[in-house]
This record gives C-alpha cells, sequence and structure tokens, in this order.
C-alpha cells in the first residue's frame, strides 16, 4: 500500500476512507462509540433532522468533537431541488456553528415521496449545478447511472455517491456492474453510498476501485453498533489494501500453487 493513501475531496485530505452518520442509533452514546470505533473523519448530518430536534437527533451537535469530525451536512427529507438548496445553505450554517467556518461540503439528496427512497436524478442536476456555482463542495447522491455521474462531475461536483442497494435496505451492491463503470470513468472519488449490509460487502466494493464508503444502517441497526462499525472499518481498509494489491485476475482452470519439476520420485 502506498505510505500516502489520502482520500482528498475538495482539495481536504483525509486517512479514513470510512464515512459513517447519525441517524437510527439506540442512543448517543451508541452513536459516540459507534464514530469513535470506525476511525471516520467525516460524519454525515440530516439538517432537517437537527433542526426540528426529530427523535434521536436532540443534542446530537453537541455528543459530537467537530474539532476532529468534518461535518458533512445532507439534504435529507428534501423533495425537490429548490427545497434541498435552501437546505444546503442551513447546512452551511450549521457548520459555521459547529466551529467549522471554511466548511463548504453538502451531500445533496433530492428524493420524491414513494416507496423506494430512490434519488430523482434531473433534481439533483438542477440542484448541484446551482450549488456548485455557489461555492459549495457538492458529494451528490445518485443512483448508479454512469451518465448522470459524468454529467455530475462535469458541472463541479467533488465526488459522486451512487448506491449500492435501496437506502436502509442492506441488500449489498446489487449494483456492483454500474458501479464498476462509474469508477473507471470518474476523475473525482466515488463514494459508494446506501444498502451496504455486512463488512464483506464493504471490502467487495472497495476491491471494484471505490475510493470511500458512507454506512449508516448497518452499523446503527446492528446488535452492536459499535463492534460493527469497527469490522467496517477494518473491511473497508482490507478492501482498500486489496485494490492497491491488484488481486489476480480469475481463471477459468485449476493451477498448481507447487512446480511440477523436481518432485521427489521424478
Amino acid at each position: 500500500m502506498a505510505q500516502d493513501d489520502a482520500l482528498v475531496i475538495a482539495g481536504r485530505r483525509f486517512n479514513s476512507r470510512l464515512m459513517t452518520g447519525t441517524g437510527k442509533y439506540p442512543n448517543l452514546s451508541s452513536l459516540q462509540q459507534s464514530i469513535e470505533a470506525s476511525g471516520c473523519e467525516i460524519v454525515t448530518v440530516a439538517v432537517r433532522r437537527v433542526q426540528s430536534q426529530a427523535p434521536g437527533h436532540e443534542g446530537l451537535i453537541e455528543a459530537i468533537d467537530w474539532r476532529r469530525i468534518w461535518m458533512l451536512p445532507n439534504t435529507a427529507g428534501c423533495a425537490t431541488a429548490e427545497e434541498a438548496i435552501r437546505v444546503a445553505r442551513l447546512g452551511r450554517e450549521l457548520a459555521k456553528l459547529a466551529g467549522q467556518a471554511d466548511n463548504n461540503f453538502v451531500k445533496l439528496e433530492v428524493i420524491p415521496p414513494g416507496p423506494h427512497l430512490l434519488p430523482d436524478p434531473i433534481g439533483t442536476l438542477e440542484a448541484a449545478e446551482l450549488l456548485v456555482k455557489e461555492g459549495f463542495a457538492v458529494l451528490p447522491y445518485i443512483n448508479a447511472d454512469p451518465v448522470l455521474a459524468k454529467r455530475l462531475e462535469q458541472v463541479g461536483c467533488a465526488t459522486v455517491m451512487p448506491l449500492a442497494s435501496p437506502i436502509g435496505s442492506g441488500q449489498g451492491l446489487g449494483n456492483l456492474s454500474n458501479i464498476r463503470l462509474i469508477i473507471e470513468a470518474a476523475q473525482v472519488p466515488v463514494v459508494v453510498d446506501a444498502g451496504i449490509g455486512v463488512p464483506s460487502d464493504a471490502a467487495l466494493a472497495m476491491e471494484a476501485g471505490a475510493d470511500a464508503l458512507l454506512i449508516n444502517s448497518a452499523i446503527a441497526l446492528s446488535g452492536q453498533p459499535a463492534a460493527m462499525a469497527l469490522a467496517m472499518k477494518l473491511a473497508t481498509q482490507a478492501g482498500r489494501w486489496a485494490f492497491q494489491a491488484q488481486p489476480m485476475g480469475r481463471r477459468p482452470e485449476a493451477a498448481a500453487s507447487s512446480p511440477s519439476q523436481g518432485r521427489v520420485g521424478s
């Protein structure tokens, strides 16, 4: 593995390639322990939930040490581009209140109502174009659409964040073939977001060449969140190291590990 293997997003360097969320934890103590165990340096926060003090978000801002954790405000709960733009602006102010005056990051989510909770590609692109012009480092959450991913990169997004499978489903890498296409074409970091359920999913995504992962439900809803956070950290690292090590290709037939010459009795 390269000695300097920092993740760079919008010019900012991070040592961890695992990002985590703040929702669905049984309590703030469990959240704090999980963040610590994960080794993450980026934590995403739903601006609308913090504003409304939704259950589980009371005291959230005070519970995290923002001197060492970079806040990634997100626009969860926004159904239109207009809503997402307004909430992104509020998120920038939220980061300032947490002491991060230079934080211009936003995880852009535009998700219309419906049972599938899939992001709106048109609304996402519209919002991204305007937010980039306003100086935001936009990290857009999208379906695993290689065409949209490239278009978002072209308008200036700092990353692209394709979903592995439906959010909160734990179904794993159902979109791996498209994610591979996105990775092959991308000139910005590719962060796999949503659907990862177990550490083997995390390792596989990183082995495929993803630059980072964002994992929330799989950690928060596990029986032991801090233990799962540690497992996800190790899986993310293992997958990254494996990708850099250039794994052997798959072969159609067996190949002996030992030489056939020089055997005893030959």
